[in-house]
């Protein structure tokens, strides 16, 4: 019986190229303005359109700044960015929403919400966290300029067929421990290349407990193991979620839409080229305390002594320690922090927020942390404003911005200032991924808001 991965791979093959790629049909393109302004130049200079320009939907979100949308952008790189999106889609006639439009946000946040992303599609984006979409049961993954141009041209892409692995995560996650602390305990079980070169299916009691915003962040993290995307089988939370959405199909095409949806499950006996089993009681909440997603600790764990990793791994780990400015053995609990950011296409998502509150109800900001809060999308800073946590934030230190990427990357405004210390709800502590200097510890809402009142790495169980 064939797995998930493979009835809906095998369904959009258009043909087999022997010894060679996939031609793979392409449902929805995503396009921001960040790896699509060459793929735009190329269909000019060939002279030719989008083959099916009702398939691409655009936004910019990388340099949007969260603050004063409605002046032009100060950053004159990010501006031109933005800018030329916006006459790319003009001229490709292409939906477009812009900066201040009601459907704009960050794009994997947008899809989603929308019921732009629905089960059983093959969806890309130039931008490797396009496996988030998984969490609908699609098939997403990221791709290169040049295949962008390429599926705007012929609405197909070439592809080598990935390899399948199934991680079931059973039994029940523990109080204060969230889909974001699943995934940075895989990846520090599977390392940042233990997925490498498969489609990774989650199972597993705990992943089905998850809500779908809990899934969107497990699936965004894929690629940080490595893997070429991650989904989750669709089941009635999906259909729950998506039912009555903007983009979702509606009526008697709905009806016929979740009958389809129903079918989207690997077999009983559907054989993976490689199965993992974890336990979710033995995830706490996660910290990472290096330079790549992988090198991650539970919160009350200390950061492993130098000898007990692989020689041919502890001097890039020491010189990862060194750029943090940590030791081997030690504890990061009480480490006191400079800069807190809940957001990204990670955790920007309503229910982030909801779990930023549960923390800080009844308790201040911290004076000492700098505190950017981004929703992922209008749409959910909508929903703030309409459950009136904007005030209540703001009653408690913390001010909400306007939606983007934001500090999750170095691309806009919101950089982290060389030296200081961020937790963050985003997916990537690389050097200078923050900005030019800066420090990222990774970790969940909850253990983002301990941080924004505690003023230091704090279990968020303890609050």
């Amino acid at each position: 019986m064939n797995t998930l991965f493979d009835k809906i791979w095998d369904a959009h093959v258009v043909q087999n190229v022997t010894d060679g790629p996939t031609q793979l049909y392409i449902d929805r393109l995503y396009c921001h303005e960040v790896t699509s302004p060459q793929a735009f130049e190329g269909l000019r200079k060939r002279g030719i359109k989008c083959f099916r320009p009702e398939k691409i939907f655009c936004m910019p979100d990388h340099n949007t700044p969260t603050h004063d949308q409605d002046k032009p952008i100060e950053d004159a790189v990010s501006r031109e960015q933005v800018e030329t999106l916006e006459r790319n889609a003009e001229e490709f006639g292409l939906e477009h929403f812009g900066m201040l439009h009601p459907k704009n946000g960050i794009i994997h946040v947008v899809g989603p919400e929308r019921g732009l992303s629905l089960p059983g599609m093959t969806i890309v984006c130039g931008d490797s966290h396009t496996s988030t979409h998984g969490a609908m049961g699609a098939v997403a993954f990221g791709i290169g300029t040049s295949e962008v141009e390429m599926v705007m041209a012929s609405q197909c892409i070439l592809q080598q067929k990935p390899k399948s692995m199934r991680i079931n995560i059973e039994g029940k996650l523990g109080d204060g421990v969230t889909a974001k602390d699943m995934a940075l305990y895989l990846m520090s079980k599977l390392t940042t290349s233990g997925a490498t070169g498969y489609f990774v299916e989650y199972a597993g009691e705990a992943v089905r407990d998850l809500s779908m915003e809990g899934r969107l962040t497990l699936c965004n993290l894929s690629i940080e193991m490595g893997a070429r995307g991650g989904f989750v089988a669709p089941d009635e939370k999906t259909f729950e979620y998506l039912k009555g959405r903007e983009y979702s199909p509606k009526g008697e095409e709905w009806e016929k839409a979740v009958e389809y949806w129903k079918t989207l499950r690997s077999g009983d006996d559907a054989v993976f080229d490689k199965e993992l089993t974890f336990h979710a009681e033995d995830i706490e909440p996660m910290v990472t305390y290096g330079t790549n997603p992988g090198m991650g600790i539970g919160i009350t764990d200390r950061i492993p002594e130098a000898d007990i990793i692989a020689e041919e791994g502890r001097e890039s780990f020491l010189k990862s320690l060194d750029y943090m400015g940590f030791k081997p053995g030690q504890e990061l609990l009480g480490t006191p922090v400079d800069y807190v950011f809940l957001g990204a296409c990670t955790n920007g998502r309503i229910e982030d927020f909801y779990a930023f509150a549960s923390i800080v109800n009844g308790r201040k900001k911290h004076p000492d942390v700098t505190a950017w809060l981004v929703p992922g999308s209008w749409m959910v800073y909508e929903e703030l404003k309409k459950e009136g946590l904007d005030k209540f934030f703001e009653r408690a230190g913390f001010e909400i911005r306007q939606p983007g990427c934001s500090a999750c990357l170095a691309m806009n405004d919101d950089k982290i200032p060389a030296g200081k210390l961020a937790v963050s709800t985003s997916n990537r502590n690389f050097e200078g991924r923050q900005g030019p200097g800066a420090r990222t510890i990774l970790a969940s809402p909850l253990t983002a808001a301990a941080a924004a009142v505690t003023g230091k790495i704090t279990d968020p169980r303890t609050l």
